[in-house]
Protein backbone atom coordinates (compact mmCIF):
# COMPACT_ATOMS: atom_id res chain seq x y z
CA UNK A 1 0.00 0.00 0.00
CA UNK A 2 1.01 3.67 -0.97
CA UNK A 3 -0.27 6.08 1.82
CA UNK A 4 -0.22 9.85 1.64
CA UNK A 5 -0.83 12.24 4.37
CA UNK A 6 -2.41 8.57 6.07
CA UNK A 7 -4.49 8.34 3.16
CA UNK A 8 -4.75 5.17 0.82
CA UNK A 9 -3.30 6.56 -1.77
CA UNK A 10 -2.40 3.46 -4.02
CA UNK A 11 -2.49 -1.09 -3.18
CA UNK A 12 0.35 -2.99 -4.85
CA UNK A 13 0.40 -6.39 -4.97
CA UNK A 14 4.22 -7.76 -4.56
CA UNK A 15 5.60 -10.72 -4.13
CA UNK A 16 7.70 -12.03 -0.42
CA UNK A 17 10.20 -14.51 0.37
CA UNK A 18 9.26 -18.47 -0.49
CA UNK A 19 11.26 -18.73 2.93
CA UNK A 20 8.64 -16.75 4.70
CA UNK A 21 9.39 -13.78 7.00
CA UNK A 22 12.64 -12.97 8.91
CA UNK A 23 15.16 -10.90 9.05
CA UNK A 24 18.64 -13.50 9.75
CA UNK A 25 21.60 -12.81 7.52
CA UNK A 26 21.64 -15.41 4.90
CA UNK A 27 17.90 -16.37 5.15
CA UNK A 28 16.48 -15.27 2.06
CA UNK A 29 13.49 -14.45 4.15
CA UNK A 30 11.78 -11.24 4.02
CA UNK A 31 11.98 -8.94 7.29
CA UNK A 32 9.42 -7.07 8.69
CA UNK A 33 9.56 -4.27 10.47
CA UNK A 34 9.60 -0.43 9.58
CA UNK A 35 12.43 0.70 7.03
CA UNK A 36 12.97 3.45 5.05
CA UNK A 37 14.09 3.92 1.49
CA UNK A 38 17.71 4.54 1.34
CA UNK A 39 19.14 4.52 -1.66
CA UNK A 40 17.18 4.02 -5.41
CA UNK A 41 18.55 2.87 -8.85
CA UNK A 42 17.18 2.60 -12.16
CA UNK A 43 15.77 6.07 -12.91
CA UNK A 44 15.06 6.26 -16.97
CA UNK A 45 16.33 2.57 -17.60
CA UNK A 46 13.59 0.61 -19.57
CA UNK A 47 11.13 -1.68 -18.33
CA UNK A 48 12.65 -5.25 -17.85
CA UNK A 49 15.70 -3.79 -17.60
CA UNK A 50 18.12 -6.56 -15.77
CA UNK A 51 20.21 -5.32 -12.92
CA UNK A 52 23.44 -6.77 -11.46
CA UNK A 53 24.59 -5.35 -8.49
CA UNK A 54 22.55 -2.23 -8.56
CA UNK A 55 24.29 -1.63 -12.17
CA UNK A 56 22.21 -2.41 -15.18
CA UNK A 57 23.47 -4.84 -17.41
CA UNK A 58 22.23 -3.95 -21.15
CA UNK A 59 19.98 -6.96 -21.00
CA UNK A 60 16.04 -7.14 -21.12
CA UNK A 61 14.31 -9.76 -19.54
CA UNK A 62 11.93 -11.36 -20.55
CA UNK A 63 8.36 -10.70 -18.64
CA UNK A 64 6.54 -13.57 -17.79
CA UNK A 65 2.84 -12.45 -17.71
CA UNK A 66 2.01 -16.57 -16.65
CA UNK A 67 2.53 -18.19 -13.63
CA UNK A 68 5.86 -20.13 -14.50
CA UNK A 69 8.61 -19.87 -12.55
CA UNK A 70 12.20 -19.14 -13.93
CA UNK A 71 15.55 -20.07 -13.87
CA UNK A 72 17.17 -17.17 -11.35
CA UNK A 73 15.78 -14.58 -9.41
CA UNK A 74 16.56 -10.95 -11.77
CA UNK A 75 16.38 -7.75 -10.29
CA UNK A 76 14.39 -5.91 -13.02
CA UNK A 77 13.40 -2.33 -13.80
CA UNK A 78 14.07 -0.45 -10.44
CA UNK A 79 15.23 -0.82 -7.43
CA UNK A 80 14.56 1.27 -4.03
CA UNK A 81 17.15 -0.33 -1.08
CA UNK A 82 15.66 -0.38 2.05
CA UNK A 83 17.46 0.26 5.44
CA UNK A 84 16.02 -1.02 8.32
CA UNK A 85 15.15 1.35 11.06
CA UNK A 86 14.65 -1.37 14.19
CA UNK A 87 17.65 -2.14 15.94
CA UNK A 88 17.66 -6.24 16.48
CA UNK A 89 14.77 -6.68 14.05
CA UNK A 90 16.15 -5.32 10.87
CA UNK A 91 18.59 -3.55 11.78
CA UNK A 92 22.69 -4.42 13.04
CA UNK A 93 24.64 -7.47 12.93
CA UNK A 94 22.87 -10.23 11.57
CA UNK A 95 19.48 -9.19 10.50
CA UNK A 96 20.54 -5.82 8.95
CA UNK A 97 18.12 -5.38 6.02
CA UNK A 98 20.49 -3.20 4.08
CA UNK A 99 23.36 -5.13 4.55
CA UNK A 100 21.10 -8.21 3.09
CA UNK A 101 20.75 -6.22 0.05
CA UNK A 102 16.57 -6.16 0.59
CA UNK A 103 15.04 -4.50 -2.08
CA UNK A 104 11.86 -3.41 -3.86
CA UNK A 105 12.34 -3.87 -6.94
CA UNK A 106 10.39 -5.25 -10.74
CA UNK A 107 10.81 -8.98 -11.51
CA UNK A 108 10.64 -11.07 -14.79
CA UNK A 109 8.33 -13.07 -13.38
CA UNK A 110 5.38 -10.55 -13.11
CA UNK A 111 2.83 -13.99 -13.15
CA UNK A 112 3.90 -15.00 -9.83
CA UNK A 113 3.19 -11.57 -8.33
CA UNK A 114 0.90 -12.29 -5.62
CA UNK A 115 2.36 -15.78 -4.24
CA UNK A 116 6.03 -15.73 -2.00
CA UNK A 117 8.44 -16.30 -4.69
CA UNK A 118 11.29 -13.95 -3.84
CA UNK A 119 14.66 -14.66 -2.32
CA UNK A 120 13.55 -11.81 0.80
CA UNK A 121 12.99 -8.76 -1.28
CA UNK A 122 9.60 -7.25 -2.27
CA UNK A 123 8.97 -8.05 -5.92
CA UNK A 124 6.28 -6.42 -8.27
CA UNK A 125 5.22 -5.77 -11.12
CA UNK A 126 7.19 -3.99 -13.55
CA UNK A 127 5.08 -1.13 -14.85
CA UNK A 128 3.96 -1.05 -10.95
CA UNK A 129 7.34 -0.20 -9.66
CA UNK A 130 8.12 2.68 -11.88
CA UNK A 131 5.14 4.02 -10.48
CA UNK A 132 6.32 3.94 -7.46
CA UNK A 133 9.65 4.47 -7.82
CA UNK A 134 8.43 7.89 -9.35
CA UNK A 135 6.68 8.95 -6.58
CA UNK A 136 8.36 8.11 -3.23
CA UNK A 137 11.90 9.70 -2.56
CA UNK A 138 14.92 8.20 -0.58
CA UNK A 139 14.00 8.43 2.89
CA UNK A 140 10.30 7.53 2.98
CA UNK A 141 9.44 5.11 5.48
CA UNK A 142 8.13 1.50 4.52
CA UNK A 143 6.33 -0.73 6.93
CA UNK A 144 6.46 -4.38 6.10
CA UNK A 145 3.98 -6.28 7.77
CA UNK A 146 3.04 -9.94 7.68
Amino acid sequence: YLFEQQKLKQAYSVSTSAMGVGSAAGSNRTPLGLHKIAEKFGDGEPIGMIFKARKPTGTLAEIQKQPIKGDGDDVTTRIMWLQGLEPGTNEGKGVDSHARFIYIHGTPEEGLIGTPESHGCIRMNNQQVVELFNQVPIGTLVDIIN
